[in-house]
């Protein structure tokens, strides 16, 4: 009896172990097909000229941390890991996560090039500076909360789909390919500078609208009407033909205007 309980036991090891190893045959012979549904969109995938174009638009090097929402097969993960930057995928779909980790296996490239099983929405990618992503515009703008309130200077690029009245700070298209999806749309998160600044000899009121802002410079009781632009942490705008640059640092604008002056204003 002892004998039969250990050939018993034998067998059904074997038995485990052969369904393993015949679950992860199948698995690596999973090939992702265009148009596969997905938790939110179909799977499309990025064409290769627009991976570097996105990738150039955000200025991609190895200081950055790129991660990329909905990374489908990992081609721009590991373009990006190709550039020398750390980067992360975050997909829903447990076949394109393996997918992608034996790519950047093969690609050589998996100690920069990671992938995680997740939901974007539920995920924290708050550390990124660069984000990448092909998602429809009602979820970009469901994301949008959360990625204006990312550090500034985060460079945002999506494939073709756009953020709704948050214009994007460039846009190019690729002619290559015969792709309907050519379009880079690139952001770069600004500044919150909305509200009144002090100066020493008045007070700027900033009125913002993403990276773009308008208000009314005071000095000695003269509202001067101005206009500019956020850069990240950059800011600049022209009143009464003056322009001013500054870089915005939490409660704290410091910075210069023409004729080599300097001004400072707080919050």
């Amino acid at each position: 009896m002892k004998g039969f309980n250990y050939i018993y036991r034998v067998a059904v090891v074997l038995c485990l172990l052969l369904t393993v190893a015949a679950g992860y045959a199948q698995g690596a012979d999973y090939t992702p097909e265009v148009g596969q549904e997905g938790k939110d969109v179909v799977w499309v995938p990025t064409q290769e000229t627009l991976v570097e174009t996105m990738l150039n638009m955000a200025k991609v090097t190895s200081s950055d941390y790129v991660v990329d929402l909905g990374a489908g097969d990992g081609r721009i993960v590991i373009a990006a890991a190709k550039r020398g930057a750390t980067a992360l995928g975050i997909e829903y779909n447990p076949d394109l996560v393996e997918f992608a980790r034996r790519t950047a296996i093969e690609e050589g490239v998996s100690e920069r090039a990671t992938f995680e099983k997740a939901d974007i929405f539920e995920s924290d990618f708050s550390n990124a500076t660069v984000i990448t992503m092909f998602l429809l515009t009602s979820l970009n703008l469901e994301l949008r909360p959360t990625i204006l309130d990312m550090k500034p200077g985060t460079r945002i690029v999506s494939n073709s789909f756009g953020m709704d009245d948050w214009e994007p700070d460039e846009t190019r298209t690729v002619i290559e390919g015969n792709s309907s999806y050519n379009t880079a749309h690139l952001w770069i998160v600004p500044a919150k500078v909305h509200g009144t600044w002090q100066l020493d000899n008045g007070q700027i009121y900033f009125n913002q609208s993403f990276q773009n802002v308008t208000g009314i410079l005071n000095i000695v009781g003269n509202g001067i009407n101005i206009t500019g632009k956020l850069d990240g942490d950059k800011i600049s705008f022209n009143a009464g033909g003056i322009e001013y640059t500054g870089i915005v640092s939490g409660d704290t604008i410091s910075g210069t205007h023409d004729g080599g002056g300097s001004w400072e204003a707080i919050r």
